[in-house]
């Protein structure tokens, strides 16, 4: 009996339900088992109405030599092991779904669209961007060959056709809307999460006009090149040392953190090697970004950059058949164009230019615009030494008081009336050479505007469209402090078209340094410009062999050496 009994108690034990272990809950981790108590005597024999009530239910509740065995310790560490596993499968799919959702799509490359200015192709509209045939449409999708079309509006811009692409245009008519600042953020507001490497362009002899500002609203924490583009228009003999700095010194005001500067010819290839050698040092497989404003010049920028990295890359080299097209016409780019140049991996987007508000560019005709942008280098035009009209006939020299009591129209789309300089007082204009200037006795200038603008004060061009012309309705006064007459006291930038040096220059007259310091240091001017263009008054830039013997580098401490941005060229 006693043999039996003990049998009875090694038979395999089944455990209630609600032991059952579930390993696909993720919640248990950790496994918890009760185990009934075993009581075993070798000697003594009880009935079952002596055992306690656990054991009468485990003698009763199954045949003698049947039942589930009970769980040794491998096979209990079996189970954590197979818990743990599914645990942290489940725990990992939640991860990648979270994942999934706060990822943000790229740019939707399933839309065919022209390479030229990345309209998406259409076949209804014959004025409008993108449009094609549809015989070469049919024909090109039936080769699988969308991506090498030309819309019919970019093959009139690439033979010289100034086609009116956006509206907004100062009122005037036309096809599709610039591409303000805040779109621009909606169509890239992905790259703050996503890794970029953003290449920004900026007009040297548009400096102000063309900057964009919270550019750190787009890119986010990804890295960015400052590059300026152009600078072969400056005049001649500017060290571009000094200039290199003097944009350091702007950036750094403006809060803009960049890897490097960099200063660029699209035309002569300057300082595009350097662009070139950067971006594959910083891409490291990711997408880069070209961003800028209006015209700044980023399609001729690609295609300089793809010429020089077509020694190196044959996707670039293949890259370079189908490039953006350039043109003097604002909004040439209407959408994120993929260029394929990099046999590494990653993109190169050449991005709409922003319409900036601001900019001359956004007042005058569409057909005035090539006006606006100088095609060789800047000269400058300085005043006094240019002409003098008035209503009498009368032109010529200006008397003991120097430009006190004049104004000077640059063109219709400036006027400068000086209020109280020192006599010997210098005003050097650098824009477009088509603009002229014209100077005449403040007293005289209303009229001397309302009967010349379209005639002698051009743009606008043409009594038509000075008919429609909405005059200088923005007035600025500026008091411009300076320490130095050796050097110019400021620029002042006219946004979209150029800048004006103003120089005390006392040697002219031959003032002693005595006399000078008794003198004010303060210059009064007015500054007359179309609404809404804006005014800027800056430290004057560097340029020509004189701005190389009076700009002064900055004293730095060692930190602000370590962190400062280095300069290429």
């Amino acid at each position: 009996m006693a043999l039996k009994t003990l049998s009875t108690f090694l038979s395999p034990l089944s455990l209630p339900k609600h032991y059952t272990l579930s390993i696909f809950n993720p919640v248990s981790l950790n496994i918890y088992r009760k185990s009934t108590p075993l009581s075993c005597k070798s000697t003594h024999s009880h009935s079952p109405s002596q055992l306690p009530l656990s054991d009468t239910k485990l003698l009763s509740s199954e045949p003698e030599g049947t039942g589930a065995a009970s769980p040794t310790r491998g096979d209990r560490f079996l189970e954590r092991q197979q818990a743990d596993e599914a645990a942290k499968l489940l725990i990992k799919e939640i991860k990648k779904t979270k994942k999934k959702t706060k990822k943000v799509l790229k740019v939707n490359t399933a839309t065919a669209c022209c390479y030229g200015c990345g309209a998406p192709l259409q076949t209804s509209e014959v004025d409008a961007p993108g449009y094609v045939d549809m015989d070469t449409y049919e024909l090109k999708k039936k080769h699988h060959q969308l991506r090498t079309i030309l819309c019919g509006r970019c093959r009139l811009l690439s033979h010289g056709h100034m086609i009116t692409a956006v509206g907004g245009n100062g009122g005037y008519s036309g096809g599709k809307q610039f591409v303000s600042a805040d779109e621009l953020r909606e169509k890239l507001s992905h790259l703050r999460h996503e890794k970029a490497l953003i290449v920004k362009l900026v007009d040297i002899v548009d400096f102000n006009g063309s900057f964009l500002s919270r550019v750190r609203d787009l890119a986010g924490a990804n890295p960015i090149i400052l590059v300026a583009t152009k600078v072969d228009l400056l005049p001649k003999g500017t060290d571009f040392n000094c200039v290199g700095d003097w944009v350091v010194e702007a950036i750094t005001k403006k809060k803009l953190n960049v890897l490097s500067v960099h200063l660029t010819s699209s035309k002569s290839l300057v300082g595009i090697a350097g662009v070139a050698s950067e971006i594959q040092k910083e891409k490291k497989g990711r997408d880069v970004y070209i961003l800028g404003s209006a015209n700044v010049g980023k399609s001729a920028f690609i295609s300089a950059l793809l010429k020089m990295m077509a020694q190196r890359d044959p996707a670039a080299a293949a890259a370079q058949k189908y490039k953006p097209i350039q043109s003097a016409v604002p909004g040439t780019t209407l959408g994120p164009i993929q260029i394929d140049a990099f046999l590494g991996g990653g993109k190169l987007y050449d991005t709409p230019g922003v319409h900036l508000h601001h900019r001359q560019a956004a007042v005058v005709h569409s057909e005035d615009l090539p006006i606006l942008a100088p095609q060789s280098r800047l000269r400058g035009q300085s005043f006094p030494g240019c002409q003098v009209s008035s209503k009498n006939g009368m032109a010529g020299k200006f008397n003991s008081n120097g430009l006190n009591g004049f104004s000077i129209f640059w063109g219709g789309l400036v006027r400068i009336d000086v209020l109280k300089v020192l006599p010997e007082t210098c005003l050097t204009f650098y824009g477009p050479k088509k603009l002229p200037i014209h100077a005449v006795p403040t007293h005289e200038a209303d009229e001397f505007y309302k009967k010349e603008l379209g005639v002698l004060l051009t743009p606008p061009t043409g009594k038509d469209r000075a008919g429609e012309w909405r005059g200088l309705e923005t007035v600025q006064q500026l008091q411009i402090n300076f320490e130095d007459a050796e050097r110019p006291a400021s620029d002042v930038a006219i946004s979209g078209l150029g800048w004006i040096t103003i120089e005390p220059r006392r040697e002219s007259l031959g003032i002693s340094e005595s006399n000078f310091a008794e003198r004010t240091k303060e210059l009064h001017i007015a500054v007359h410009v179309p609404k809404p263009v804006e005014i800027f008054v800056r430290p004057s830039i560097p340029v020509g062999k004189a701005g190389a013997e009076w700009y002064q580098y900055r004293e730095l401490t060692e930190k602000e050496e370590e962190i400062r941005p280095k300069w290429y060229f």
